[in-house]
């Protein structure tokens, strides 16, 4: 089928509040297509609350013991404040290119095609890496429910592995091809699984705990868990707190579609909202119950235990919930990688169609399929790079895979934190106007700014040692600080090259800087 080209021509609608000569383009997206609960479901499917759960609470509990649920609300702060920084930018600026467009408009082309180029490889990373676990969930629940180690046994092949991987990211693409319609309608089937079934596990692990059922390991509940300051160290610290803030990514994608919600200027940053306290709420009565009943020891069921820690729910399903209702676990974690791979589509194709129809990429991503509205080459072109690179990265090391996710946290405080300041900068004129604008456009950015970049900074020194993610190493320095550090110069030598083929946009005359001289309240 052919695509449309969203440029605007002559006539062409200028979407947004900021002026005309700001240079905001509409894309050709499908308007009016998701509402407030749709838009929250699609942030909640997008970070993946079980997915997350079972990958992290484990290594979580290794780094800061019972302090786990205060970390998890230590993660949550930066992430609230930001996501205020995203609504009061969204209300000005109603654009699906989200971080990009408003870093440009705050800071000029070259922080903005950084701040882009940031959340596109943070994407791909999380694509590869949960469609990685949605193809080892499916053939663990194929043995569990046919009762055969060899069919469970597949996973362990490596060409059977890479096929069903490359498998289940070209049905996520295609989902997210045909549009936002296809892809609400599903995502509210897979979120209230995933919940239901976390509620589920939550109920039966605090009553377990209650009765005495694992008396080698159950604890007490105590409000000391809630004392971030009681975590034994600030390494520990740093640490939990780069993995509770991986926790809660990906609920920016309610911002990203909106282009395509109904009410752009104020339903995504309240969809955004709340998102980020389902999230929170369902993380700590889950890592209450867990430590509740298995505790955070290093042995037999304890979370910490390094050979379950990467896993949990595979080790907690069948002690906590039973043979019978513990393989819903495992549905409930196929279910959530898989929604999660489907809609983490949405932000990077968004993206890159935002960033090629302000010229900072290639014109041929700045197109609209004619039936579906949704920017069908930029999808496509993203679920090829995210099999690619998993492809390879699964023959040339599993280290090399493990190390590359490790490095995700850096992407993610690098483009969250750009954007807060971006809010900051790009109000500054409304600041003394109103008590509201001081905090909701200022106070409340910054701080969240200046707690993502000391995670940042913490991160990027700790990833010099050698030991840190898989402890392989180039040339005597971590080779997740090697992988992190080269994405980042890669998009430096990316955005060099586009500067070339496409000067206008990086000589700001395509989107310009600016301050507002309108402010648009509730």
């Amino acid at each position: 089928m052919t695509e449309l080209d969203a440029r605007p021509q002559a006539g062409d609608t200028v979407r947004g509040t900021a002026p005309a000569d700001g240079g905001v383009r509409d894309k050709g997206l499908g308007g009016n297509s998701v509402g407030l609960m749709g838009s929250a479901v699609l942030g909640i499917s997008t970070v993946a609350p079980v997915y997350c759960l079972t990958s992290t609470l484990g290594s979580t509990a290794g780094e800061v013991g019972v302090q786990m649920p205060a970390v998890f609300l230590a993660g949550f702060l930066p992430m609230l404040l930001v996501a205020f920084a995203y609504r009061e930018l969204n209300k000005a600026v109603p654009d699906c290119g989200t971080s990009f467009t408003w870093t440009v408009k705050a800071f000029g082309p070259r922080l903005g095609w950084m701040c882009g180029w940031g959340l596109v490889i943070a994407t791909i990373i999380v694509l590869s890496n949960l469609a990685g676990v949605a193809t080892s969930y499916f053939w663990l629940l194929a043995g569990e429910i046919t009762g055969s180690g060899p069919v469970a046994a597949l996973d362990d092949s490596k060409p059977v592995h890479i096929l069903t991987c490359l498998l289940l990211i070209a049905v996520a693409t295609a989902i997210s091809y045909r549009g936002m319609t296809a892809t609400k309608g599903l995502q509210y089937t897979l979120v209230a699984l995933q919940l239901v079934v976390l509620a589920v596990f939550v109920a039966m692990a605090v009553q377990k705990a209650a009765d005495g059922d694992f008396t080698a390991t159950s604890t007490h509940f105590s409000w000391s868990w809630l004392n971030p300051f009681a975590v034994q160290s600030f390494g520990a610290f740093t640490a939990g707190l780069s993995l509770s803030i991986f926790m809660f990514w990906g609920w920016d994608t309610c911002l990203t579609a909106n282009e395509e919600t109904t009410g752009a200027e104020k339903t995504p940053g309240r969809a955004a909202l709340i998102a980020m306290v389902v999230l929170v709420g369902s993380y700590l009565a889950t890592g209450i119950a867990a430590q509740m009943a298995v505790g955070t020891g290093g042995s037999g069921l304890g979370l910490a235990n390094p050979d379950t820690s990467d896993n949990v729910f595979a080790a907690l399903a069948g002690p906590v919930m039973g043979p019978g209702l513990g393989i819903l676990l495992f549905v409930a974690v196929l279910a959530s990688a898989a929604a999660s791979l489907q809609t983490t589509f949405i932000p990077v194709a968004r993206t890159v169609l935002a960033m090629a129809a302000y010229e900072a990429l290639p014109a041929s991503y700045a197109k609209v399929h004619p039936r579906f509205r949704t920017p069908g080459r930029a999808t496509v072109v993203a679920g090829v790079a995210t099999g690619v690179f998993y492809t390879v990265m699964t023959l040339v090391s599993e280290h090399v895979l493990v190390d590359t996710i490790y490095a995700l946290g850096l992407m993610i405080c690098f483009y969250y934190a750009l954007t807060a300041f971006a809010c900051a900068w790009y109000f500054r004129a409304d600041l003394t106007r109103s008590a509201r604008d001081l905090v909701f456009k200022g106070l409340f950015p910054v701080v969240g700014g200046i707690l993502l970049t000391a995670v940042f900074g913490k991160t990027l020194y700790d990833m010099w040692d050698p030991a840190y993610g898989s402890g392989s190493s180039v040339f005597g320095v971590g080779s997740v600080f090697v992988i992190g550090v080269g994405l980042l110069l890669l998009g430096v030598v990316l955005m060099e090259a586009m500067r070339r083929r496409g000067p206008a946009f990086f000589r700001g005359e395509v989107l310009t800087k600016e301050t507002p001289a309108l402010v648009v309240q509730d």
